[in-house]
């Protein structure tokens, strides 16, 4: 956000049931976030705009620029599931209801065991506390209901309808979501750019700051084509 704020005016969101927003609401389900974001930029006064979204979050990005493409100028996934199987066996057991409500009422535990995993996620002495934190403003209902829904969605059979600059980001190293999920998205967006990082596992933006940084401003920066 600070380095991209320098160009470009950004705005974070958090969907609801996490971080800020509210989590008073009956569905958490991927279709709720992509009407989310249409609403957001409506109250905002924002026309059409770039997505960038991570995990989950590309997800309901590339599911906005389909169901909205009015709205979209460009969209970027990074390790975002194209096809929820392809997500970590733990995170779809987790998803599943006995098993996110043992894991809620021992969240002590759960906390723990997130901070002992960490180190294997991702690289930076920072992320224990930042996941840690995450964990803390996180519902069972929206944490169980949006897994759950996020393992249920196969966007393949609509990415074609994507006619838009799009990127697809992947860490090779990536343990929550298959690090090969770029291969359907460009089956599917043929003229998708994707960057591939040795070195990363699902938080690129973390583990390889200065190389992602620079190749996600490039693709926001050039001109689409035709322009």
């Amino acid at each position: 956000m600070t380095f991209l704020g320098s160009s470009y005016r950004c705005y974070a969101m958090d969907f609801w049931g996490f971080g800020e927003s509210g989590k008073k609401r009956d569905t958490y389900a991927v279709q709720d976030f992509v009407s989310l974001v249409n609403q957001f930029m409506d109250r905002l006064g924002i026309e059409r705009a770039p997505l960038v979204g991570h995990s989950m979050g590309g997800t309901v990005s590339l599911s906005v620029a389909i169901q909205y493409p009015q709205r979209v100028s460009k969209v970027v996934v990074v390790g975002s599931p194209i096809v929820g199987s392809s997500l970590a066996w733990p995170l779809k057991l987790a998803g599943r209801r006995p098993v996110a409500v043992v894991l809620f009422n021992l969240m002590w535990a759960f906390r723990a065991g997130m901070r002992v995993a960490s180190p294997f996620i991702c690289r930076d002495p920072r992320f224990p506390a930042m996941m840690d934190h995450d964990l803390s403003r996180t519902t069972l209902e929206s944490f169980l209901l949006s897994i759950a829904s996020l393992r249920r969605t196969d966007l393949r059979p609509s990415l074609s309808q994507v006619n838009i600059p799009a990127m697809g980001m992947y860490g090779h190293r990536d343990n929550i979501v298959h690090p090969k999920q770029w291969k359907p998205m460009k089956v599917g967006i043929p003229t998708a750019c994707i960057e591939q990082f040795p070195k990363s596992g699902h938080f690129i933006m973390i583990d390889e700051q200065e190389t992602f940084n620079r190749k996600l401003k490039a693709f926001l920066d050039a001109d689409p084509p035709g322009a």
